[in-house]
């Protein structure tokens, strides 16, 4: 039962920092990378439908990104989701096949905000392995009557062992795109 607790605990944590990590490679930096694009949705006769199953993605160049609709007709559409999209601060070019995004160079002050934004992200990250630990702990302490004081203080003990390398996986992957944030 403990076993099942904790390895329940593990994936969990496991899969909210794939998240944390994914989110991360949302935030741009000085260079053009697809999964800027990954939580693009656009309104596609109605129903907001990811980029990536409208378009593909092309990097020709380290700043430009290139999107070939699969559907000419959704054209507008992503060009429009693209230019309304927060924190990109990019300016698509529609020329009748294909939207072309160039980012510009990050300026210093644009490049501290994006940490900020990092920073944040992983504090909610790190707020949610906390919010998991503590439901994991609340399911041990039901379990009490069953396996005995000693069981569970063991048990708890190795949660927050668990917990704390997930949130060094956080601080890891935090410092590493805070670098490449801040890389000129």
């Amino acid at each position: 039962m403990i076993a099942d607790v904790l390895a329940d605990a593990g994936s969990r944590m496991d899969r909210a920092v794939e998240a944390a990590k994914d989110d991360f490679a949302t935030i741009r930096t000085g260079r053009a990378n697809p999964q800027i694009f990954q939580k693009i949705a656009v309104d596609y006769y109605g129903t907001p439908t990811p980029l990536a199953q409208l378009a593909s993605l092309n990097t020709p160049e380290a700043r430009t990104i290139i999107v070939t609709p699969y559907d000419k007709s959704a054209l507008k559409a992503i060009e429009q989701a693209i230019r309304d999209t927060p924190n990109l601060g990019v300016n698509p070019t529609n020329d009748g096949t294909i939207v072309r995004v160039t980012f510009p160079e990050l300026t210093a002050e644009r490049r501290k905000e994006f940490v900020k934004i990092v920073r944040s992200k992983g504090e909610d990250a790190k707020v949610h392995l906390r919010g998991l630990r503590r439901k994991s702990k609340d399911e041990l302490d039901a379990l009490k009557s069953e396996i005995g004081e000693d069981e569970l203080a063991r048990a708890e003990k190795e949660l927050d062992v668990i917990t704390r390398a997930h949130v060094d996986q956080i601080d890891e992957a935090l410092k590493r795109k805070e670098i490449e944030l801040l890389e000129v």
